[in-house]
């Protein structure tokens, strides 16, 4: 089964408790999900593999790591996953940006795909898909199913809360998905929605209802 970090460090949990407030307005809402996104993204992009390489510094001739795969592709879940993605892109700014328009039927609760653009070498590269809930686990399943079929090897799912619902499902499907959080939620309610949670994102990302 796919490997699930949930990313405990203070500031992140600090800030997600932030996000979490229903007082939290739409400007401080955004700005802290990027922040949160790029401090989640240290420990995303832990495990990159590096190889050696000789280097001349001003003084001598050294062996120093760098990425084994410089290519890297950061692709959020449209339209809440846009809330994560610059803050991704702060940390690894030479990455591609793909989009993979989803929204979630509210009777079957399942995902319906409108929009797709991914870059044009995306199997060659290491993938980060962003969204900021993983709740039932259908919309990154559906993701995680178009990156494959396109031959990514090596993908990453990083959302900020989770439910077990969702977590379970997710691994199920594809279990070579390592998926990160930086909350692990009680349930999912009646409508899908993760308790406690923080209420829909890209409402409070985008100020809409």
């Amino acid at each position: 089964m796919s490997n699930v970090t949930v990313i405990d460090h203070p500031l992140v949990q600090h800030k997600l408790s932030l996000l979490r407030d229903k007082n939290t307005g739409t400007k401080a809402f955004r700005e802290l999900v990027t922040e949160l996104a790029l401090l989640m993204g240290y420990e995303v992009t832990r495990n990159l593999e590096l190889v050696e390489t000789e280097i001349e510094t001003p003084v001598c001739k050294t062996r120093v790591k760098t990425l084994a795969n410089e290519k890297l592709a950061v692709i959020p879940i449209l339209r809440a996953g846009l809330g994560m993605a610059d803050g991704m892109m702060g940390l690894i700014p030479n990455a591609r940006i793909g989009h993979i328009g989803l929204y979630r039927n509210p009777d079957t609760l399942k995902p319906t795909g409108y929009y797709c653009k991914l870059p044009p070498d995306v199997e060659e590269r290491d993938v980060i898909i962003v969204d900021p809930m993983l709740a039932t686990g259908n919309s990154a399943i559906e993701a995680c199913r178009i990156v494959k079929e396109e031959g990514c090897k090596s993908i990453r799912l990083v959302c900020l809360i989770g439910a077990p619902e969702g977590v379970e499902t997710m691994q199920q499907a594809h279990p070579d998905v390592d998926i990160y959080l930086a909350n692990l939620d009680e349930k999912l309610n009646d409508h899908g929605y993760i308790v406690p949670g923080l209420g829909d994102a890209g409402d409070r990302l985008f100020g809409t209802k």
